[in-house]
């Protein structure tokens, strides 16, 4: 769907439980004018099985592709993509935590691990991505001999974070952000890896880290009511951006333009943006929060990562298809009804979306190379991943 300035008046709100769950609606009747909404909040046994065969036939692949010293290596990344892979492994009850393939990714983990508490290859500047995808697939193993490890990534990883110990006031747009390495500018997109792998790991929700982070969330949104930047004056549209640096970066503008355009919220931003603020508490019905619904409500899709225009339109597109199914299933509804009132089933769609997506030999990969995405064991390890939290989600809700 197109970007652009949504009606300021439109509100959302949760409509209470029902055995099938709950919807982002834009008023109480928009779920209601839909007969079969009960039935869309769940998955069908064919759309479960679905998911569970493109999940199998993902990991084997993955295990094919397995390197001889157990890992995943992919130039530039040190341990992360491994990471990110054993994550999907350890997620699976084939599998689990307890499989050897996960002793292998641990035995090529630990080459990078180091002094300061990080996990990430020195050569490379990308402490914080590295060590925050590390940390994620620790909190998925949830096994008590390495707590000292999960400890030490804690603190390593709140260390990064810049606040007043870099001499960072709050008044600046880097305060409470996080960047590749302990020098780069912070973005949106580490900092919240950086918090999903906190909040998963089990930092408490009373650390200051996720309050100083939410300041630099905010100042990502595109949202003038909440945001305290000068790029965000007379925009409302409720999405986010890449970073509040410099007068505002957005990866939806080309660079060219940046100086003379208004930025441009998009999807894997909004996403990102939206479950930093619910790891940080913030209530369903802030005003952050309720701006951040109107655009997923009004730019709702699995097609391609949307804000980003024409033949960029689908560059990042399993990384936007993982932070959405990670927020939406951290935010609890199954349903999303869109601002033309049409119910989303989001599970289903995701499934349908990446089953019809999944290569012959069971790997995904994308032609829009950029971020990463033309490598078949990282997009391979976020469709698994992406599936899980879909699957995760249903069984919760089903207990």
């Amino acid at each position: 769907m197109p970007l652009g300035r949504l009606i300021f008046c439109a509100c959302v709100i949760s409509l209470g439980f029902t055995p099938a769950g709950r919807a982002i609606a834009q008023d109480p009747s928009a779920a209601s004018k839909d007969p079969s909404a009960k039935t869309q909040a769940t998955l069908s046994p064919a759309a479960v099985a679905t998911a569970r065969r493109s999940i199998q036939r993902g990991l084997a692949y993955l295990r094919s592709s397995e390197d001889r010293d157990g890992g995943w290596a992919t130039k530039g990344y040190g341990p992360a993509v491994t990471a990110l892979v054993a994550q999907a492994f350890a997620r699976d009850p084939g599998y689990g935590p307890k499989h050897p393939v996960i002793e292998r990714s641990l035995a090529h983990i630990w080459k990078y691990e180091q002094s300061d508490g990080g996990v990430y290859d020195r050569r490379q500047n990308l402490a914080n991505y590295q060590s925050s995808v590390v940390l994620s697939f620790l909190a998925t193993l949830d096994d008590p001999a390495l707590s000292n490890r999960v400890k030490r990534l804690q603190s390593f990883l709140t260390q990064l974070q810049y606040d007043g110990e870099e001499n960072i006031p709050e008044s600046d747009p880097w305060y409470g952000g996080a960047g590749y390495n302990r020098t780069k500018r912070p973005d949106l997109s580490n900092t919240q890896m950086m918090l999903e792998a906190l909040h998963a790991s089990g930092l408490p929700k009373d650390s200051p880290v996720y309050q100083r982070a939410l300041t630099f969330v905010s100042r990502c949104q595109m949202n003038e009511a909440t945001n305290d930047q000068e790029f965000a004056k007379g925009v409302t549209d409720g999405g986010f951006i890449y970073s509040p640096n410099d007068g505002g970066e957005s990866k939806a503008n080309p660079i060219i333009e940046l100086t003379k355009t208004q930025r441009i919220s998009y999807g894997s931003m909004t996403y990102s943006g939206f479950k930093s603020m619910l790891y940080a508490n913030v209530s369903r019905d802030d005003p952050r929060i309720q701006a951040c619904l109107k655009w997923i409500r009004h730019n709702y899709t699995l097609d391609v990562n949307p804000g980003l225009q024409g033949r960029h339109a689908e560059e990042g597109l399993y990384y936007y298809l993982h932070v959405f199914a990670r927020a939406l299933s951290e935010w609890g509804d199954p349903i999303v009804v869109d601002d033309k009132g049409v119910s989303h089933n989001w599970r289903l769609d995701l499934i349908r979306k990446l089953a019809s997506l999944q290569q012959k030999d069971g790997s995904w990969v994308n032609e829009k190379t950029r971020w990463l995405e033309g490598e078949e064991s990282y997009v391979t390890a976020l469709a698994i991943l992406s599936l899980q939290a879909a699957l995760e989600q249903e069984s919760s809700e089903s207990r």
